[in-house]
């Protein structure tokens, strides 16, 4: 089954129950987005990893979340005006290289990587990883750009497993309050990733994931770090959890008798 509620169309939905999510592989532990970061996740039992894509300016594909080295690495700069040869000597917290994301995926096969696209510069580079390294049935692409999904989609082709863009969530959040718009949800993406709200406002509710599973979509909720709200959502259905909190998320699903590597 694919997660909770939908069975699985897609060979990186093929999981026996919510999927657990290391969100930049444990950002918690201070060295989010290391080698070292994902290491410790896939120690813990992880086999879903997450993290962002951004390219050099000569197509070097990092698997990096900011689009400045200013925040976690000791070098400044914006990633896609500099060349990998300057990017290759940051350290993240002063210690770890930045990975690219063709060493993320060959440092463990097994393991199945959401990757959210930040910018469009990252678009062709990372269809060409994904092809270069057989890695179609091992990842999600997802964006707040339905044009990057779209794109990435369009090149790889219909085995690729994408997340909606915010347009598409919002007509599913609609959708899930005035039910005579559900026929405009399209089950044609196959995931939902969100925040359980948005300031006040609810975003995961039953009605959205009844609406969800009803057109074959699974949805998976960011970033939950807190365990007593990790099983609030799982009680309710969702599909799936990112967290920092890697130790917390394997506990409460360990408790459930959901936790499976």
């Amino acid at each position: 089954m694919g997660g909770v509620g939908v069975p699985a169309r897609f060979a990186f939905l093929d999981h026996p129950g919510p999927i657990p999510f290391a969100h930049r592989g444990g950002a918690a532990g201070g060295l989010e987005n290391s080698l070292a970061a994902f290491a410790h996740a896939v120690e813990l039992g992880y086999r879903y990893l997450e993290t962002d894509v951004h390219a050099t300016s000569d197509g070097v594909l990092l698997a990096f979340h900011d689009r400045t080295l200013d925040r976690v690495t000791d070098r400044v700069g914006v990633v896609a005006q500099l060349p990998w040869r300057e990017v290759r000597e940051a350290r993240i917290g002063g210690r770890e290289p930045i990975p690219t994301l063709e060493e993320l995926l060959g440092s463990w096969p097994e393991v199945r990587v959401n990757i959210d696209v930040k910018e469009m510069g990252a678009v062709a580079p990372l269809i060409e990883v994904i092809r270069r390294t057989g890695a179609v049935d091992r990842v999600c692409v997802a964006s707040f750009s339905a044009r990057r999904t779209a794109a990435v989609r369009r090149r790889v082709g219909a085995r690729l497993c994408t997340a909606m863009a915010p347009p598409a969530v919002g007509l599913l959040r609609l959708a899930a309050l005035v039910p005579l718009t559900a026929p405009l949800v399209s089950g044609q993406v196959p995931c939902a990733q969100v925040p359980a709200r948005v300031g006040l406002i609810p975003v995961v509710t039953p009605p959205l994931l009844a609406l969800a599973h009803r057109r074959g979509l699974s949805v998976h909720v960011w970033t939950i770090d807190d365990a007593a709200e990790m099983t609030r959502l799982l009680d309710m259905g969702v599909d799936g959890l990112m967290t920092d909190r890697l130790r917390t998320l394997r506990d409460v699903l360990t408790e459930r008798g959901q936790w499976v590597t």
